[in-house]
């Protein structure tokens, strides 16, 4: 990879990884050095060659949703603050490559989970008067207008409020994210949506089958639709043997009576399969069926930094991203194509999503 692509990566949840190591005090621990504690910090984010990330907001689903969502986007805002020579907010994409040309690095916030909003379209446009650029419309739970891909489906997509904030969402230039969702959520917001949607972190189902990731038809009309599937590095969204160990584990853990995460090690002590490595090769699987099913255009990546304990082997963290275009160059990969999906994908969404608002 090229200086002359910097990344733009979809998701990064270094603001709840913050506040579960410190509380988000930004003098406890500094981010202009190492943190080995986290997988993000600003060294790192130079030596992986990133020039903008998107900031997850992530919160619990709970009766505090909205007031901590508030919460993170302040950290994000003072921890650029923080940093003036190595971070600039961004809110479109003229301001993140204004952000690069000036060599900082661009930073943009995402809510992961509808409930974030607490069923308001005034919290909605709040929440885009303040910088976020998407939201995704649920976490692992439902939410009562959509349904996710890990709980119970109940709506069978989106009901008519759910379908409302899309439409607000589009008329205010929040992108509509599809990671989390179920299937029939994604198609029914596709449906829906007047502007590019996106998945901030998700891989392909076809490669690794489980239900956060797109299926190829839903890939298909997301190219349609002209929007991005920022491909994800989690060991369970990208690898189909890791799921099935993990799988064969849980139900060693059942039949035992350990299920729970304090027994944990000690059924990875009964379990006699052993474990498979995660590489680099399973990312690259999914960034390459992502182009064949939706095509170059419509690609980026996610990362899911300090969303999950541990990631490829080779892809660690996020100075990572160079092994990873690398990786794809040698296999014929064009700086061209490069650039797509390194970060040029996204600016042309972002610049859609402002047209369509703004029409």
């Amino acid at each position: 990879m090229t200086s002359a692509y910097p990344v733009i990566d979809g998701h990064n949840d270094l603001p709840i990884a913050f506040y579960e190591l410190c509380e988000y005090d930004l003098d406890a621990h500094d981010l202009s050095g190492p943190v080995p504690q986290l997988q993000t910090d600003i060294p790192r984010l130079r030596a992986g060659h990133v020039g903008g990330q998107f900031w997850s907001l992530w919160v619990p689903q709970d009766e505090h949703a909205v007031r901590r969502t508030f919460e993170q986007l302040d950290f994000v805002h003072r921890f650029v603050e923080r940093f003036p020579g190595d971070l600039r907010l961004a809110d479109t994409a003229d301001e993140v490559e204004a952000a690069i040309a000036a060599g900082r690095i661009a930073s943009l916030m995402g809510m992961e989970g509808g409930h974030s909003i607490g069923e308001s379209l005034g919290v909605l446009r709040v929440m885009r008067e303040l910088g976020v650029r998407y939201m995704t419309l649920t976490h692992n739970n439902n939410v009562s207008w959509a349904d996710s891909a890990t709980d119970e489906p109940v709506l069978g997509g989106l009901n008519d409020f759910g379908e409302q904030v899309v439409r607000e969402m589009n008329r205010i230039g929040m992108l509509v994210d599809l990671s989390h969702v179920s299937a029939d959520t994604m198609r029914h917001a596709l449906r829906v949506t007047s502007a590019p949607a996106i998945f901030s972190h998700s891989s392909s189902r076809a490669v690794c089958d489980v239900p956060r990731n797109a299926p190829d038809d839903v890939l298909e009309t997301l190219a349609a639709n002209d929007g991005v599937c920022m491909v994800t590095f989690v060991p369970y969204f990208v690898s189909q043997a890791y799921v099935d160990w993990l799988d064969g584990m849980r139900a060693l853990a059942k039949e035992r009576g350990l299920e729970g995460k304090e027994h944990r090690k000690q059924v990875e002590e009964l379990y006699d399969v052993p474990r498979p490595d995660i590489t680099l090769a399973d990312v690259v699987k999914h960034v390459e069926h992502v182009r064949e099913v939706a095509g170059i255009d419509h690609m980026g990546v996610g990362g899911d930094y300090d969303g999950c304990p541990e990631f490829p082997i080779e892809l660690p963290d996020v100075s990572s991203y160079p092994v990873l275009f690398g990786a794809l160059a040698d296999r014929g990969w064009s700086d061209e194509d490069l650039g797509k999906l390194a970060g040029g994908n996204i600016l042309r969404v972002l610049r859609a999503a402002d047209d369509v608002a703004t029409a």
